[in-house]
């Protein structure tokens, strides 16, 4: 009889234990169906955008931007910062040539999850286009915005695994180049992986992306819109972030492969 009531006593304690864990795992279930639904999502993206043009032409249409780097905002936080992003050369399809831009943005990240933030940006920009044994067009300094976000995949004492998309728009001023009007605007947009490592004084992070960047102009309003080079879509991304107190830090970041390019800014969260 003693060995069965210790039987039916573990019982017992063992259907006790599981009926404690099953809201805790229903929960967890909750807080996993939107990551679900946004890789669902970002899934249908990929397979849509490696479909062929009207031409007939396959091409993997992912685009280029800066980083956030790894470090993200807690649940119902917010990060701020000021950015200076410098596209120093990216080369254009078949003979465009090339284009160059500089831009200056205010940054602004929500914690929607622990795990999933927003992230937007506005300031100005602008374009300097190179057209093949062509003198160069240079678009003045206008406005610019862009938006992303960011998806923590995984994350352990001091290492994190993180994917993004990012898109910015620059609209710089118009020209006129004798009788010729010209307008333009460049078009960024990219998919990112980052893995990043915290050594406390510095937490340096290296990546991969897919990205192309869009030179969208107007000839006397006739439009025309010339792609990237679509054979240097895949770049490496190299870069850290410096923490400067608890809530100030500073990043640094360089674009190498699809494009050559340095982002840097001043963050802080609130």
């Amino acid at each position: 009889m003693s060995i069965k009531v210790v039987q039916s006593s573990r019982f017992i304690v063992h259907s006790k234990i599981f009926r404690h864990r099953t809201p805790n795992t229903e929960h967890r279930t909750k807080e996993l169906r939107p990551l679900v639904i946004i890789l669902w999502v970002i899934i249908w993206y990929l397979v849509l955008a490696c479909l062929p043009d009207r031409q007939g032409t396959w091409s993997f249409t992912s685009y280029a931007a800066p980083c956030y780097g790894s470090r993200m905002p807690a649940k119902k936080k917010l990060h701020m910062g000021f950015q200076s992003y410098s596209i120093f050369n990216r080369y254009l399809e078949h003979e465009a040539g090339s284009l160059r831009s500089q831009q200056q943005f205010f940054l602004l990240s929500i914690g929607l999850y622990d795990w999933f933030s927003l992230d937007l940006k506005g300031g100005t920009g602008f374009i300097k286009q190179h057209p093949v044994q062509r003198d160069e067009l240079d678009y003045p300094t206008y406005m610019g915005g862009g938006y992303g976000f960011r998806l923590k995949l995984y994350e352990a004492k001091n290492t994190k695994w993180v994917f993004g998309f990012q898109h910015v728009s620059i609209h710089p001023i118009s020209i006129d180049l004798g009788p010729t009007k010209h307008k333009a605007v460049l078009d960024d947009w990219q998919f990112s992986t980052l893995i990043s490592c915290d050594f406390r004084k510095i937490i340096p992070y290296l990546g991969a992306r897919w990205s192309r960047a869009d030179y969208i102009h107007w000839i006397d309003g006739e439009r025309d819109r010339v792609r990237s080079d679509l054979t240097k879509g895949a770049g490496l991304i190299v870069g850290f972030d410096l923490p400067l107190t608890k809530k100030i830090w500073l990043n640094c970041e360089g674009q190498l492969l699809d494009s050559e390019a340095l982002a840097l800014s001043l963050n802080f969260s609130l």
